[in-house]
């Protein structure tokens, strides 16, 4: 096997970025995926800022050690807490030909383009609403956008237990909406700031006013990658295509085979792999 090519790392600190990784394997057939879902120490939302990089650079490293020369970090905490310390003081020294990308500035290249109000919102958990991430960002993207965020504790827990389609769903999802909106009524433009957000997309529609813009991430994050790869050549050439996914966990295999069903539409073969 060629050891100068492998597969495009998706790494997720759960369940959500299998929401990104569907939108990349449909608009990226050919490429081959490897995603990492660390279940074993989930959720990283309400852990440090120190605690996040420990475990996304180890998971980093890890990937790397297994052949993957590009890896997105599919998970907005780990995006907001680790993604710059990683990129500036990590790569560098350790391996400046890879890399390492995240979710929250494709997002925010879009919303920018989309508001007319300049009043945008974040829906997030609330690890990255307290990061203020998503703010900063947008202010660099442009400094007369102004944000507001609102945290929403229980979407994730939703998702993850099915209850997504149920009537307590909508319970949560019209109170964290109506709690944004109330916060500015000028919004015209929101991001799910969550990879588990998309799969409450059409509740999230139902409360939001219809003229309200929404950024669902995989989407965007697909796209985003099929020009970075189109402007970095040398780095298409290491991404292995012959069309493959393989799906590792930290936690117990059946677990993640499980809870995967809510996110992917097929069986899936999951292996145990240890941090």
């Amino acid at each position: 096997m060629n050891e100068n090519i492998g597969p495009i790392a998706v790494f997720d600190s759960g369940y959500g970025g299998l929401t990104v990784l569907d939108k990349l394997r449909r608009k990226m057939p050919e490429y081959d995926f490897l995603y990492l879902g660390d279940n074993a120490r989930t959720p990283y939302g309400t852990r440090s800022f120190d605690v996040v990089y420990e475990y996304t650079l180890q998971a980093v490293n890890k990937l790397f050690s297994m052949g993957c020369h590009l890896i997105i970090l599919a998970c907005n905490t780990a995006s907001a807490k680790a993604l710059r310390n990683i990129q500036q003081k990590d790569l560098p020294a350790m391996a400046p030909e890879k890399r390492v990308l995240g979710v929250i500035r494709p997002s925010v290249e879009a919303i920018a383009s989309l508001t007319q109000s300049m009043k945008v919102g974040v829906l997030g958990t609330v690890g990255t609403v307290q990061s203020l991430s998503y703010p900063m960002e947008i202010k660099k993207q442009n400094s007369s956008i102004e944000v507001f965020q609102e945290a929403c504790p229980m979407w994730v827990p939703l998702v993850e237990n099915g209850e997504g389609d149920g009537e307590g769903a909508d319970y949560f999802i019209k109170k964290n909406v109506g709690g944004l909106m109330t916060k500015c009524h000028l919004i015209d433009a929101v991001i799910l700031g969550c990879t588990h957000y998309p799969l409450l997309e059409k509740k999230i529609a139902k409360y939001l006013p219809q003229h309200v813009k929404m950024i669902s991430q995989g989407e965007i994050v697909a796209d985003s990658l099929i020009d970075y790869l189109q402007r970095h050549p040398e780095m298409d050439k290491r991404c292995r295509k012959e069309g493959s996914t393989v799906f590792y966990t930290t936690e117990n295999v059946e677990k993640f085979k499980q809870t995967a069903g809510f996110f992917l539409d097929e069986d899936i073969d999951v292996k145990h792999l240890h941090l």
